[in-house]
């Protein structure tokens, strides 16, 4: 059985989340502030991490750095706040996803689900693959072309690496957006397009024999690979 430690200082709230994660089939632990959820998190190493970020003591961010000084436990934000700058902050300082206040708690243990199936994913995938002159390493999030960088913004470079994990397979712009922007996505799906355009044009100089970003009109985009070296 696996272990959800959920750090939220209202207690009603905690109670709720202790009951729906029960009911799925997980083991909660439940923390109040930050002291206490590190000592938690040291102690009973849970496979997800709910972490409210208005927590007394250490608060929420505070508590998210010093989980990622030593792990890489899958950690979902609780806020209330609803600007887009605390989210940004919450994904950029590591955190796997995020839920803003009031909530529904199905809407919760269906993010903690996806996020542990994606944290399993990633676990039992290799480190690095290989497509030629392509070099992907997976655990630093490099592209090598010809043993030199590849020069990505973050987004672009996330959009890649999803692709690599899913050779030959065929996703839609609405997949994509989902699997790499996030649900909670509400710009336009252009900017899959966008994305992709800029993606190829750094690896124009990749042998188109050796792989190729296709795209299928009316399907979507394929990373169109022979099998990788791994």
């Amino acid at each position: 059985m696996e272990t959800i430690l959920v750090v939220e200082d209202e207690v009603a709230i905690s109670q709720v989340l202790r009951v729906y994660l029960q009911k799925s089939g997980f083991r909660v632990v439940q923390a109040f502030d930050g002291e206490e959820a590190i000592h938690c998190f040291s102690k009973e190493k849970p496979a997800l991490v709910l972490l409210d970020v208005m927590i007394p003591g250490k608060d929420g961010w505070e508590v998210l750095n010093l989980i990622r000084e030593k792990s890489s436990c899958p950690v979902i934000m609780l806020t209330a706040l609803g600007d887009v700058n605390y989210k940004i902050q919450g994904l950029h300082g590591g955190a796997d996803d995020y839920v803003s206040k009031p909530f529904v708690a199905d809407e919760v243990i269906a993010r903690v689900q996806a996020v542990l199936r994606r944290s399993k994913l990633d676990k039992d995938e290799k480190e690095t693959a290989e497509f030629g002159h392509l070099i992907v390493d997976f655990k630093a999030h490099r592209v090598l072309l010809s043993e030199k960088e590849v020069a990505l913004t973050p987004r672009d470079l996330s959009l890649l690496l999803f692709l690599v994990k899913h050779p030959n397979q065929t996703f839609t712009r609405d997949q994509l957006i989902e699997r790499v922007w996030g649900i909670d996505y509400e710009g336009s799906d252009r900017a899959v397009d966008l994305a992709i355009k800029r993606i190829r044009k750094s690896l124009s100089d990749w042998p188109e024999e050796e792989g190729e970003i296709k795209t299928f009109r009316g399907l979507g985009y394929q990373f169109s690979v022979k099998s990788p070296k791994v």
